[in-house]
């Protein structure tokens, strides 16, 4: 290819730049950035000057009564405030306007007035100044961007405009018509990149920085876990109860029936009354299975009385010894107590499975507020470790689903002690 015809194409590719859709978008958001970039720059150039006049004229010239001095105040402290709705309320229109001409839609990232005090803390807060910086940057940018491009698209009118009413010498014409032409076809690429910086800009100043990125983060990862635990823990309640009100009636009625036939049946022969009696035997015993199963899927004590009272069933049928002690200011959520309780729950079955204890102490307090402590000592063989069974570290992961912590120390001769902290918010 000749450099000829690459010329060709690059003159071509202007021209056809100038009714492009990319381009007129561009175009349209410059201009509107130049509207927005003006109102702000009045706005906050007005408040500035405002401002600075009232501090001016309280440290230069006498103070003609307490009228004129609370005025005067009044005008120091309202200045803060009202910049600070000025920067709240241009920002919501530079991301309305953003959306509006690009489609691009800017996070709004950690509300600044969440900040307290009010108005102290939104000032405290990087995002207002960020977006401050955004406004005053949006009038160098967003103004002269913006006036550059409406320039170079309107050169053809300003240069038609010259050449007919000063009717210059044939030299200048030309000179003018080709400086015209030459600002037309840069229109679209100017355009752009304004644009590009005035998108680049705002992403940077008037989204969220990228630790509050990560905070937002977290945030929605930890509701999203809690959401998870409460629905589980919700799940186990219902199948609570449906084993409850269904299954164990049955096997209720079942094992009263063959109990009733068994007495009834008893001058029948052996192999029958052997028959019966085996089959009520194994219904007491699916019986009591179901029941401890039950039990382990959320007892209904628990949702019922609450954790002390649930606890307190629990360690009466711990075949160790088991001295408890609950102090608890309020009632925790309902999470908070299932965790609680199936962490006792199997820390006393591991007592009286594995560690020959002959008496284990649960212990269950709020040492400060928003934090309750588990307490679950034995006084067997200890040699308890987090990474020795499945039973340990299923409480591990099951107290850190909601933000606890679990401790183990269990020395070669014991005693064994567990320790875990969990929210109680209630």
């Amino acid at each position: 290819m000749t450099s000829a015809d690459r010329t060709s194409r690059r003159v071509s590719a202007a021209v056809s730049a100038l009714w492009s859709g990319p381009a007129w978008r561009a175009t349209g958001n410059a201009l509107a950035a130049l509207l927005v970039g003006s109102v702000g720059g009045i706005l906050l150039g007005g408040l500035a000057l405002i401002w600075g006049a009232a501090i001016y004229s309280l440290v230069h010239w006498p103070v003609g009564g307490w009228a004129h001095a609370v005025l005067y105040i009044a005008v120091v402290v309202a200045g803060p405030v009202l910049a600070l709705w000025a920067v709240q309320g241009l920002t919501a229109l530079h991301r309305s306007r953003i959306r509006a001409t690009l489609g691009v839609e800017i996070p709004a990232g950690p509300r600044a007035a969440e900040h307290r005090p009010w108005p102290v803390g939104p000032w405290l807060a990087a995002a207002t100044w960020r977006q401050l910086g955004f406004h005053l940057l949006a009038i160098v940018t967003g103004v002269g961007g913006g006036c550059l491009v409406a320039v170079c698209w309107l050169a053809p009118v300003a240069a038609i405009t010259y050449l007919a009413v000063a009717r210059p010498p044939a030299a200048v014409g030309a000179a003018v018509c080709v400086a015209a032409a030459g600002l037309l076809l840069a229109a679209p690429w100017l355009a752009r990149q304004v644009t590009r910086a005035d998108e680049a800009f705002a992403r940077a100043l008037l989204g969220p920085s990228h630790s509050e990125e990560l905070s937002s983060r977290l945030e929605s990862m930890t509701r999203s876990r809690a959401g998870a635990v409460a629905a589980a823990d919700a799940e186990r309640r219902r199948i609570e109860r449906d084993l409850h009100d269904g299954a164990q009636q049955r096997l209720v009625s079942l094992a009263m029936n063959l109990g009733m036939a068994r007495a009834r049946f008893a001058d029948a022969p052996e192999p029958v009354r052997q028959a019966i009696a085996d089959a009520h035997d194994e219904a007491v015993l699916a019986l009591s299975e179901l029941r401890e199963f039950i039990r382990g899927l959320h007892p209904a004590v628990l949702s019922d009385r609450g954790l002390d009272a649930a606890l307190s069933g629990l360690t009466a049928r711990c075949a160790v010894p088991v001295r408890l002690t609950v102090d608890l200011p309020q009632r925790p959520s309902a999470t908070i107590e299932a965790v609680a309780y199936f962490v006792v729950s199997e820390a006393l079955a591991n007592t009286a499975r594995h560690s020959g204890a002959t008496r284990a102490e649960v212990t269950v307090d709020q040492p400060r507020p928003g934090r309750m402590r588990l307490r679950v000592a034995d006084n067997g063989r200890g040699g308890a470790r987090i990474d020795a069974g499945t039973g340990i570290r299923g409480l591990v992961q099951r107290v850190g689903s909601v933000d606890g912590t679990l401790s183990v120390a269990s020395p070669a001769g014991g005693p064994t002690v567990i320790l875990v902290e969990l929210p109680c918010e209630s």
